[in-house]
């Protein structure tokens, strides 16, 4: 089967070249092996969880010593194949991609509970962990599928079901996947192919948790509504600095929106992960964002993700999320069994401590702050220091330009960094009653449905006392980003009464997922729909005015209005390009009657008063 997928790879890496300027190909006599920093010698505990060669259920990877990753079919057949013959197992189909591939999820009950209504019955916590939504990051793929078979057909592992079930996913990113090449990320060190870190559309899966654009990501959240898990891990592959961890991971902590959920992870989940990591021979860590990726020793961020990310959209929608990233540059074998070991030791956690998060997630759904913080930003003061255990570097001219280039040694060395924490309220704002939306945005009415947000549909026109944004000072970003246009704006609030017509909507806020909505529909949000681009034909003006209507009119007005003459004649004396400028006088005079259009910048979406 593995000649057949080379042979696939080739041929589909053949097309993909077509593509490409042919200055831009590789050339058949380059050695086009990256030059990684050398990776530290491993010897971990952990090996011992490789099946010998000839064990029937030995997975794809494994034969290949975990070198290698399957291919898609690969997989699903290997999956299927286990599934068969394990009745604690079931695989369900979350969705088609666009390319027409089947995202699956494999369900692990005991009790073979196998729907969303018979795992709640079990009363057993549920984990869900995700692998391959950055397809060319396919660490937990391999993890997973050896975990599977040693939950069942081999059994070492059984116990774990008696009081926990799995669900997982072993490809989110199921056409990323099959855009596999040897050269898919050239600063990881394996596996030997890989697929690559967007969809057929170029589309980042990653980055479309609140927008939603992408089919594989709906899919993925009416999962997590319709199974309602405990605990989610997003199962990835970072690079940047290198370093002694092989696997770190985080989560938005407790000044978010999630404090109580974060203060479970802290004290129950993160300290059984750490020992478990450690006692089977893995280095584990922190997210490590570094400050400067020329020098280590100016410390890393603690970054709070906002909702296009996992952390961030899990932080906002009140379910415990883990975000798992192991680095890239440490051997694909030491990297896929520290992810196994990390996946066991959540299993195990879990239970124990079911009751508690679970306690700890209706405190954050019920909270309802009056102020939602929007964004994040730098702490002040001096940032605290932190231990790093890093890779010796040092800096050497690379002959590009006169400029130096990062080169590690591989030997540790252990450092006291700064840690800047992005934990302070950048912008906030105030918990409305409701946000009320038209209904000829419907495309926004229909992806806030998809979250699993509680709507309130209108069968007869509603006049509603609102508060309005107007918006000013309006940038669209210089290029396109994740197959949008963002956009930002200055806002200021006007008051108003609104008649909504039949079809519009009403979104309460006081729901658990009325922080989500606040954070998508928010103008001032990172991730709302405005910023995204969703609201654009509010920018554009359709209707205009003529200098020899404009110009008898102005006369008029100044002429009627003292007041407004002192304006305009203050505007002149402040603004020389407006003196200079007739055409842009007359619109401002035309901006000033009620031929003007009242909703040009007005954002759509109402705050209820």
């Amino acid at each position: 089967m593995r000649n057949t997928h080379v042979r696939a790879c080739t041929v589909a890496m053949a097309a993909l070249l077509l593509l490409v300027p042919s200055s831009a190909r590789p050339q058949a006599e380059m050695d086009w092996t990256a030059p990684l920093p050398p990776a530290p010698p491993w010897d971990g505990k952990s090996q011992a969880l490789i099946v010998k060669a000839s064990d029937p259920w030995i997975t794809p990877s494994e034969r290949t010593g975990l070198t290698a990753t399957p291919s898609y079919d690969e997989t699903v057949a290997w999956v299927k194949n286990l599934v068969a013959i394990a009745p604690e197992l079931e695989m369900m189909s979350l969705g088609a991609s666009p390319e027409g591939r089947d995202i699956w999820m494999v369900i692990a009950s005991l009790e073979r509970a196998f729907t969303p209504s018979a795992l709640k019955a079990s009363g057993k916590p549920t984990l869900l962990a995700q692998a391959g939504i950055h397809a060319g990051e396919i660490d937990g793929k391999d993890a997973g599928l050896m975990l599977l078979r040693d939950l069942t057909v081999r059994g070492t592992k059984r116990r774990l079901l008696q009081r926990v079930n799995l669900l997982f996913i072993p490809i989110l990113s199921v056409d990323g996947h099959e855009l596999v090449s040897p050269y898919g990320r050239i600063n990881q060190r394996g596996p030997t192919e890989m697929g690559w870190r967007s969809n057929g559309r170029n589309l980042n899966l990653n980055r479309d948790y609140a927008k939603l654009d992408i089919p594989e990501m709906r899919a993925l959240i009416r999962a997590i509504n319709r199974w309602e898990p405990d605990l989610y891990l997003d199962l990835h592959v970072t690079d940047g600095i290198d370093y002694q961890y092989d696997i770190t991971f985080g989560y938005n902590g407790a000044h978010g929106l999630s404090p109580a959920i974060a203060g479970w992870l802290d004290e129950h989940l993160t300290p059984a992960l750490n020992k478990d990591l450690a006692a089977m021979g893995h280095i584990p860590g922190p997210l490590v964002f570094a400050v400067d990726n020329l020098d280590p020793a100016k410390g890393r961020y603690e970054f709070t993700a906002g909702p296009r990310f996992s952390t961030g959209y899990g932080a906002a929608r009140h379910l415990p999320t883990v975000l798992v990233e192991n680095h890239s540059l440490k051997p694909y074998r030491q990297r896929v069994l520290g992810t196994y070991v990390l996946l066991e030791s959540a299993l195990k956690a879990l239970p124990d401590g079911a009751a508690a998060l679970r306690r700890a997630v209706t405190a954050d759904r019920t909270k309802e702050s009056q102020q939602v913080t929007l964004s994040w930003v730098p702490e002040e003061g001096e940032p605290q220091p932190v231990t790093l255990a890093g890779i010796q570097w040092r800096l050497v001219p690379d002959g590009l330009g006169g400029r130096s280039r990062i080169e590690y040694s591989g030997r540790p060395i252990t450092l006291t960094v700064p840690l800047i924490r992005m934990t302070r309220p950048g912008v906030t704002v105030s918990r409305p009653p409701a946000y009320w939306i038209p209904p000829v945005w419907s495309e926004v009415i229909r992806r806030l449905a998809i979250h699993g947000i509680y709507l309130e549909t209108m069968a007869q026109p509603r006049e509603v006392a609102v508060e309005l944004y107007r918006l000013s000072d309006v940038e669209l970003a210089e290029a396109p980003f994740e197959g949008h246009m963002p956009v930002t704006a200055t806002t200021s609030v006007e008051l108003g009464r609104v008649t909504f017509p039949a079809g519009s909507v009403r979104v309460p806020t006081d729901q658990p997922l009325g922080d989500l909505a606040i954070l998508l529909l928010e103008p001032d949000s990172p991730d709302s729909f405005f910023q995204w681009g969703f609201f654009l034909e509010i920018l554009q003006r359709t209707e205009y005015v003529e200098g020899y209507v404009m110009e008898p009119l102005a006369q008029r007005m100044l002429a009627q209005d003292p007041q407004l003459q002192a304006s305009f004649e203050t505007h002149l004396q402040a603004d020389s390009a407006f003196a200079a400028d007739p055409q842009a006088q007359l619109q401002w005079f035309y901006q000033r009657t009620p031929y003007f259009d009242s909703r040009w910048q007005l954002y759509p979406v109402a705050r209820e008063r």
